[in-house]
């Protein structure tokens, strides 16, 4: 097959993206940094490391064949990312005796395993659901073996807990079914059971009832439950239309809670204002255009399903975080994509970027299905 270029737009869209990620971190952590680390610059440096190791493994991806992804390696990435998520939930690799952790220490350096796994679930998903075709109407054979391994993922991550990051998963996921073709009658089946099963893990569980009852009452307890919310809604208004001026928030002095990571957003629009908010959403919505197209023109089935599986999962996590800052979401602590600080969540975006170039080095004018 005749190879093309790479998707020079989603290139360079994403290289923007991360450029912004690398001086807004500075800019928004650089007083938490100084306070806790007595350096500045603690997490740019390592926010630095894991954009070039990030880099590297874009690289190498986008010039790796998609259609390798598939048989053996799709399972196998499969079977490390439930390995990882088993080990997660033991004190002796979390480093945390006492709770259950999302993270792995490893070293310096600790790695989430639900971010690698939401990218080998969408990889093993594109080229399962693509091979079985012939039975993808078939409850039994079609449906049920995909779902048993969707919930049993899911099921990983919300003992983590990472409530956020499976239903982002089940979300992404289940979209991918139905651009297979399952049946509506059974997604609509996995919607319905899912609402119950989600609705007793938010009410059986404090925090997680407590940051629904503030989202529906935003205007209370703004010194409790509600403080996040509130302050980043004054970094947004503070900016007004133009902003304060890179470097100079407020919000960033300890008032706002993690602003280099989930509430990055904010600190953009306090800093840049309204115009820079809408210019990272217009950047966004670039990336998924591109991803979309690449998705169309993908040559096969299985392309167009890893294709469309990634985008929509940098979509949701970037519509998600986005609306968390904004206050139209509850809390949920999904990271904005190549921006926030975050070095597993950066490997998965950039990881997927790589996909994403790989495929549309490969696409065709049209995908004739």
């Amino acid at each position: 097959m005749k190879e093309n270029s790479v998707d020079l737009t989603l290139l360079a869209v994403t290289i923007v993206l991360v450029g912004i990620g690398v001086v807004m971190v500075y800019s928004s952590s650089s007083v938490i940094s100084e306070v806790k680390y007595q350096d500045s610059s603690f997490f740019l440096k390592k926010h630095l490391f894991i954009v070039l190791l990030g880099t590297s493994v874009m690289i190498l991806a986008s010039l790796t064949d998609y259609s390798k992804l598939s048989g053996t390696a799709a399972i196998s990435l499969l079977l490390l990312g439930f390995l990882l998520l088993v080990l997660v939930l033991m004190p002796k690799f979390t480093g945390q005796p006492q709770k259950v952790c999302r993270w792995i220490h490893i070293g310096r350096f600790n790695f989430q395993p639900s971010e690698f796994m939401k990218v080998a679930l969408i990889i093993y998903m594109a080229d399962s659901l693509a091979r079985r075709q012939d039975r993808i109407k078939s409850f039994v054979w079609g449906f049920l073996p995909h779902l048993l391994i969707l919930l049993m993922a899911v099921g990983l991550i919300i003992l983590e807990p990472a409530l956020g990051t499976a239903v982002a998963i089940m979300t992404v996921v289940t979209a991918m079914f139905f651009l297979a073709g399952i049946k509506l009658l059974h997604l609509g089946g996995l919607v319905l059971a899912a609402v119950p099963v989600i609705y007793l893990s938010i009410s059986q569980v404090g925090y997680r009832l407590a940051r629904l009852k503030a989202f529906l009452h935003p205007a209370e307890n703004l010194q409790g439950i509600n403080y996040q919310t509130y302050q980043s809604l004054v970094a947004l208004g503070s900016g007004g239309l133009r902003g304060l001026g890179l470097g100079h928030s407020r919000q960033k002095f300890l008032f706002l809670p993690a602003p280099h990571t989930d509430f990055i957003y904010s600190i953009i629009g306090e800093e840049w204002g309204f115009i820079g908010t809408v210019a990272i959403l217009c950047l966004f919505l670039v990336f998924i255009w591109r991803g979309l197209k690449i998705a169309h023109s993908a040559p096969d089935l299985h392309g167009f399903l890893l294709a469309s599986g990634l985008t929509a999962m940098i979509a949701t996590y970037a519509a998600v975080n986005i609306g968390v800052a904004t206050g139209v979401c509850p809390t949920t602590g999904l990271p904005l994509p190549f921006i926030s600080y975050g070095g597993s969540s950066l490997l998965a975006s950039l990881a997927s970027t790589g996909i994403l170039l790989s495929i549309s080095r490969k696409g065709k004018q049209v995908w004739q299905g």
